[in-house]
């Protein structure tokens, strides 16, 4: 709107005609009260200024909150952060142990099965009915063996995968609190916070939504400033009018509060002007009276529109808001973490300590084992040395009984050359021999016998000979 002041003339300018001059007042009166009615988009121009201070606090409130809550933020991460650490601790104490536990499993099956082996084979392996008596029903080498020690063992060793399951799954359960608790920090800062926080507060709306309002806020006062001049405009061309200044005076009484009129315009009788200013001003006034509609419009939308900045400002402040009183609610949360960190911790070292003590537990048991199934190997080695012996036994008898067949076979021969050589010396000379010249000379010549001096001591075992070759390779193979 483009309303400009007149310019002044001397007195004695031409006055129109009766006629027109009537309906031109017309026209201004009725220009004037539109103008006088536009003057009330004032109110607007108050909320237009209530918006952009209310905005300034907002940003500075803004500014604040989006500090406090980008510290806390900050602080939390940090909290985060080291309990990320301490948590890659504690898993890496349970991955440790639950390798060292498998490996230790696997030792035992090895062990174990190793052990069921040599006892399988003591099953399989029977003893020779000639060791035994000819009643008795058909034993194997396991028959000899106590279990006992082997079940107790067993029992043992299952106690201890227990415990150490025990100790583990209380150590699995530590942790999984331990994650529940970052967890739920880490998604409350993930879910609870809205777009609007950012962690620098470089990229907060508030300052471009306040220089838009204040833009918008001087362009309503600057247009509002046109309604008032031309408002002027108005009241000048009127009073300029014949039959115009009563007029002026009755329209101008009641103007809206606030509006700054030209007062001195209203009360002060009009300058004289020339007929050539006079028309040059209708002329203003006629355009620019088709533009008050218009203004006072864009005034209206104008002021929607920093309603509609306005509102999105608010609203981001209180997202800030929000975010910030969640921040101090996680903060919270923080710090009951904190509380049950030392828990976490310690659940941890118990574990390693009974663990150190389960390992040993279990070294020793795997020494039982192994030292269980040598015994039995050696049992199936001394039952093959027991076979080789009792053949060597065996071999040594028959050979003596050898033996003593081949003296008893000489002194039987021995025996009867001495008795045919008697009987031929009492022959050729016991005619010529007294009788009581050697009382001994009709005696017999003297008997030996070989006899057993244990006649009840039982005999070695007679064993097949393959039996005997099968012992004797197993302890060929063992060397």
């Amino acid at each position: 709107m483009d309303s400009a002041e007149p310019h002044t003339s001397s007195p004695g300018g031409s006055v129109m005609h009766e006629q027109k001059s009537e309906t031109l007042l017309e026209t201004l009166v009725s220009h004037l009260l539109a103008s006088k009615r536009s003057l009330s988009s004032i109110s607007h121009v108050w909320r237009a200024n209530e918006i952009v201070n209310s905005a300034r606090a907002s940003l500075e409130e803004g500014v604040v909150l989006g500090a406090r809550t980008g510290f806390l933020r900050r602080g939390i991460d940090d909290q985060i952060a080291v309990l990320a650490r301490v948590r890659a601790t504690v898993e890496e104490v349970a991955r440790e142990g639950q390798m060292e536990f498998k490996a230790v499993l696997r030792d035992l099956d090895v062990a174990d099965a190793n052990l069921r082996q040599t006892l399988d084979q003591l099953r399989s392996t029977a003893v020779e009915g000639a060791f035994r008596p000819k009643d008795e029903e058909q034993k194997c080498l396991h028959d000899f063996v106590d279990e006992e020690g082997v079940d107790g063992l067993m029992s043992a060793l299952r106690d201890l995968i227990d415990q150490t399951n025990d100790s583990q799954t209380a150590l699995a359960e530590s942790n999984q609190a331990f994650d529940d608790d970052i967890g739920s920090l880490t998604n409350a800062l993930a879910t609870k916070l809205s777009n609007s926080t950012s962690r620098d507060g470089l990229h907060s709306p508030l300052p471009s939504l306040l220089h838009s309002l204040e833009a918008h806020a001087q362009e309503v006062a600057d247009l509002l400033e046109s309604l008032v001049r031309h408002f002027d405009l108005c009241v000048t061309a009127i009073k300029h009018t014949e039959g115009g200044g009563a007029a002026a005076q009755s329209i101008t009484g009641d103007l809206p509060a606030g509006v700054d009129v030209d007062r001195e315009l209203n009360d002060a009788p009009p300058e004289p002007i020339t007929d050539e200013e006079r028309q040059e001003m209708f002329d203003v006034l006629q355009k620019d009276a088709a533009e008050v509609d218009d203004v006072v419009l864009e005034i209206r939308e104008r002021l929607a529109e920093m309603e509609s900045q306005y509102e999105l400002a608010t609203g981001h402040v209180n997202s800030l808001s929000n975010d910030y009183a969640t921040m101090v609610s996680i903060f919270k949360d923080m710090e009951e973490v904190g509380t049950r960190l030392p828990k976490y911790v310690v659940q941890s070292r118990e574990y390693v300590t009974i663990w150190d003590e389960q390992k040993l537990s279990f070294e020793e048991r795997m020494e039982e084992l192994d030292g269980l199934k040598e015994f039995y190997e050696g049992f199936l080695g001394a039952y093959d040395g027991l076979i080789i012996e009792a053949a060597r036994r065996k071999n040594v008898q028959l050979r003596m009984e050898k033996v003593i067949q081949e003296a008893t076979t000489k002194l039987d021969r021995l025996y009867n050359e001495d008795m045919a050589e008697r009987d031929a010396f009492r022959q050729d000379q016991g005619d010529y021999l007294p009788a009581d010249i050697w009382p001994g000379l009709v005696n017999p010549p003297r008997r030996y016998e070989m006899v057993s001096v244990d006649e009840d001591m039982e005999d070695p075992p007679d064993l097949p000979r393959k039996v005997v070759e099968l012992a004797l390779r197993k302890a060929q193979t063992r060397l």
